[in-house]
C-alpha cells in the first residue's frame, strides 16, 4: 500500500462528496503519479554510457517496454495521469461492466498491444472492489501473452484482494489505500462512489 503524506491528500480529495469533477479528475491524475512511481521501484534497468557536458557516464535506463492498460472507463484516468511520465509506453483497453445481478464482469471490449511477452504491463482500475473485473482483466492481458502485470487502483478493499490473490497469486498490487467493506452493491465502503461518474462528470 502507499504511503505518502500527497499521495493521502489527493485522496482525501477523492474521496469527499464536494468535490467537483473538474478537481476530482485532477486529483486522480496526481495520485496516479505516486501510484505509478510505487509500482515503478522494481522494473528492471539496464546500464547505458552517456556523455555529459564534461565527461562520459554510465546511467539507466529502462529495460523493457511499457504498457498502459486502463480497464474502461474509469482506468482512463489513472492512464491520463501517467502517460506524461512515459509518452512512449503503448496503450491498450479493456471494456468490462459489472453484472447488476451477479456482480460478474461482462466484457464487451479488448484492444492490447502486441509483444506483450517481453513488456511491463500496468493494469489499471481505481478501484478493486469484488476483484472479479480485475481478475478478469489481468487473465485478459496474460493470455495475450503478459508474464510481468502489476495492478494499479485508487482502493481496494479485503475480498477484491482476495480474489485477486486468488486468481493471480503472482501479480503485485499497488493502492493509495484499503478500505474495510463493500455494501450490498458492491461499492467499496467509505470509498468515493463511482469513480467513472465523478470522473466523467455523469454522476
Amino acid at each position: 500500500m502507499l504511503d505518502h503524506p500527497l499521495a493521502a491528500a489527493e485522496l482525501s480529495v477523492l474521496r469527499a462528496k464536494e468535490t467537483a469533477p473538474n478537481e476530482f479528475r485532477a486529483a486522480l491524475r496526481r495520485l496516479a503519479v505516486f501510484l505509478f512511481v510505487e509500482a515503478a521501484r522494481t522494473w528492471e534497468t539496464r546500464d547505458v554510457k552517456r556523455q555529459s557536458p564534461l565527461q562520459e557516464f554510465s546511467g539507466s535506463e529502462m529495460a523493457r517496454p511499457l504498457a498502459l492498460v486502463p480497464i474502461l472507463r474509469a482506468g482512463l484516468g489513472l492512464q491520463e495521469g501517467m502517460m506524461p511520465l512515459v509518452p512512449d509506453a503503448s496503450t491498450g483497453h479493456i471494456g468490462l461492466y459489472r453484472d447488476p445481478t451477479t456482480l460478474r464482469p461482462v466484457k464487451y471490449f479488448c484492444r492490447l498491444p502486441e509483444n506483450l511477452a517481453d513488456t511491463q504491463v500496468l493494469v489499471l482500475d481505481p478501484m478493486l472492489a469484488t476483484g472479479q473485473s480485475a481478475a478478469e482483466a489481468v487473465s485478459m492481458v496474460k493470455e495475450a501473452g503478459a508474464t510481468r502485470v502489476q495492478f494499479i487502483c485508487v482502493l481496494a478493499c479485503p475480498p477484491g484482494l482476495a480474489e485477486m490473490q486468488r486468481a493471480h497469486p503472482d501479480v503485485p498490487i499497488i493502492t493509495a489505500a484499503i478500505d474495510p467493506i463493500l455494501n450490498d452493491h458492491g461499492y467499496i465502503v467509505p470509498g468515493l462512489g463511482d469513480a467513472g461518474d465523478r470522473y466523467f462528470g455523469t454522476r
